[in-house]
């Protein structure tokens, strides 16, 4: 090859790796993409620099196109950014900028939280409004006074074993009224006395204690919880309730899946699921929308125990709720359970019972959570039955 041809070469190789590297760059800055501006105040951006990553849900979004200091003390430092137009259906008038940070120390970056359903959109030039960042060093002061207080509750202690020691040293000369009781036979004889018949009261009432927690035992380890919690590795049946909500939410779902727990499980009796797949639809749809809160229901057929089948319901909403979040990325938290129990309108297939998913929309209320059981018997069958399901969580039309 010519000496000519081998600089063409090269200068053409320098300008494809120079162009290539105008269209990274401006990618990531959106040069070559529709953008619009939103502005945000805040008191101190903790080392945020113009050119720094804006995120929405935690996707890279937009950059700080700008920071202008305050032209007056008292006023607050305002972060100009670029948006891309993608964000602007998430992007609503109620949305929180804050200031993160990658890590303990790493760099800082502006996040932007998803708005309210229902509320207005944004526009260009906006300002939307803020939270104060966390600076480590009010962290590490905090730090250092939960440090101190440590060693202030240490001499505490110290100075309190010293007056026990002191005052033991008193009962053993025999001072005082305990001093007495202690060095002196005959009281201690008839308190003896009064002691072992407050101690036969005693023993017959923890016999009657030891007597229900035996059959409370009994009745954790039934029949389904003797079979499930041996197969899924759970020793405390308050595992049930860890994700469990007292009630439907108000208003209407936007989406439900049903399912019969024929279809899902291998026995009538177990929560060990066998036909997962079928799941699928609902966790790909909950992955891939927005939504408020999605609630697991199950019901169970007029079949057997009451108790024994709200526990067994309760369990089939758990393993449903485990193999949508293992499966599926979306945020957990907002996936709840309800175990209904013995149904009488309950949709069945063989007389099993039924698994839905209720679907809500951005904004709708969470319910309380339930307390953690306290033992199987304390647990009662909730009021609510499947035809009030049914009014409370209509099928979207």
């Amino acid at each position: 090859m010519s000496r000519a041809a081998r600089l063409g070469a090269f200068i053409v190789l320098t300008m494809a790796i120079l162009v290539a590297g105008v269209f990274i760059i401006g990618s990531k800055q959106y040069l070559f993409s529709s953008t619009y501006q939103l502005k945000a105040q805040f008191d101190n951006v903790v080392g945020l620099d113009a050119g720094g990553d804006v995120r929405v849900g935690g996707v890279h979004s937009g950059t700080v196109r700008d920071i202008v200091l305050p032209h007056t003390p008292g006023e607050k430092v305002t972060v100009v950014m670029d948006l891309s137009k993608s964000t602007h259906e998430i992007i609503k008038q109620d949305s929180v900028a804050s200031i993160e940070t990658e890590g303990l120390l790493g760099n800082q970056y502006l996040a932007i939280s998803f708005g309210s359903a229902g509320k207005a959109d944004v526009r260009n030039g906006d300002m939307i409004a803020s939270q104060p960042p966390l600076e480590m060093s009010d962290l590490f002061k905090k730090t250092s006074g939960i440090l101190d207080s440590s060693q202030q509750a240490i001499q505490n202690a110290t100075r309190a074993a010293a007056n026990l020691q002191s005052i033991s040293a008193k009962i053993d000369g025999g001072q005082g009224t305990v001093g007495a009781l202690v060095n002196d036979k005959q009281v201690y004889s008839n308190l003896q006395q009064t002691t072992a018949t407050m101690n036969d009261t005693m023993t017959r009432a923890q016999a009657g204690v030891t007597d229900f927690q035996e059959n409370m035992e009994a009745l954790k380890h039934n029949f389904f919880l003797r079979g499930y919690f041996k197969n899924r590795g759970y020793e405390d049946s308050a595992e049930l309730a860890k994700n469990e909500i007292e009630r439907l939410p108000q208003g209407t779902p936007t989406k439900e899946f049903t399912y019969s727990a024929k279809q899902l499980f291998d026995k009538q009796d177990s929560a060990k699921l066998k036909n997962q797949k079928s799941l699928n639809a609902g966790g790909e749809f909950l992955a891939n929308n927005q939504f408020g809160i999605a609630v697991i229901v199950a019901s169970a057929g007029m079949e057997g125990d009451t108790q024994k089948e709200l526990v067994l319901t309760e369990a089939w909403a758990m393993v449903v709720r485990e193999y949508l979040v293992e499966n599926f990325g979306f945020d957990d938290s907002q996936l709840k359970t309800l175990g209904m129990g013995k149904q009488t309108d309950a949709k069945s297939d063989g007389g099993w019972g039924t698994v839905q998913i209720f679907i809500y929309p951005a904004g709708t209320e969470i319910p309380p959570t339930k307390q953690a059981h306290a033992g199987l018997a304390s647990k009662t069958v909730p009021d609510q039955p499947v035809q009030a399901v049914a009014a409370t969580a209509p099928k979207p039309q």
